[in-house]
């Protein structure tokens, strides 16, 4: 930044200012979704216990369950982050601000503003906390004043599936002598968007050895 631009940040010695993409993350779910079921493929929503539940109707199973899998496959690894922002109008601002670490961020968007955040590993609650409701809008205003007179304050809590890694690879379940042919693709945390597509190409890539692997099964099987 130059010194003009750091005048706006007395609290700052240095800072970055760049161009970049910004996704509305509801509004692309919807849209790829909407994709999905353009191209043929059908949407049920139903709660699972066991992923043997699918193998009489599927062949092949991704598992994209996300802080699900703790319980789902036993994964002791994966844990939440929850995370608390505020959604505000506030649509005079114009330009995204991210403090020192990213804990304190301002987000325009297409509907609202977001305002964060929090960072607290191991915490399942999804109640809105008033106290770091109040804490992330004194954080956001001492970055930009103007946001004090933002309206329509919303609260929304989310838990972040994090792992020390992504969990992308194939697996092999068996039971009964049957096989369930599983590949995983979860863990993101914070991450989701930014390695969304790469981790769901390689994703692809696994499915299709499994699918090329059943189908020399199934060779080996008419010979």
């Amino acid at each position: 930044m130059t010194e003009e631009e750091l005048k706006k940040f007395p609290q700052h010695r240095f800072g970055q200012a760049f161009t970049t993409l910004k996704c509305d993350c509801p509004s692309y779910l919807l849209w790829l979704e909407k994709r999905l079921k353009e191209n043929g493929n059908q949407v049920y929503a139903r709660r699972i216990e066991d992923l043997w539940e699918l193998h009489s109707k599927y062949d092949i199973v991704i598992n994209c369950s996300g802080i699900g899998s703790r319980e789902l496959m036993g994964d002791l690894e994966i844990h939440p982050v929850r995370g608390q922002v505020l959604k505000v109008d506030a649509p005079w601002v114009n330009h995204f601000i991210r403090d020192g670490d990213g804990l304190t961020y301002i987000y325009p968007g297409i509907h609202n503003v977001t305002l964060g955040g929090t960072r607290q590993k191991d915490n399942w609650s999804l109640s809105a906390d008033p106290r770091s409701s109040k804490d992330i809008f004194d954080r956001c205003c001492a970055l930009e004043p103007s946001l004090q007179r933002a309206q329509d304050i919303k609260v929304r809590v989310g838990l972040r599936p994090s792992r020390f890694a992504v969990r992308l690879q194939k697996e092999i379940l068996v039971h009964d002598g049957k096989k369930l042919p599983v590949v995983h693709n979860y863990g993101h945390g914070s991450g989701g968007f930014s390695v969304h597509r790469g981790t769901a190409k390689e994703a692809a890539r696994l499915v299709g050895e499994c699918i090329a692997a059943l189908e020399g099964s199934s060779l080996k099987a008419k010979l």
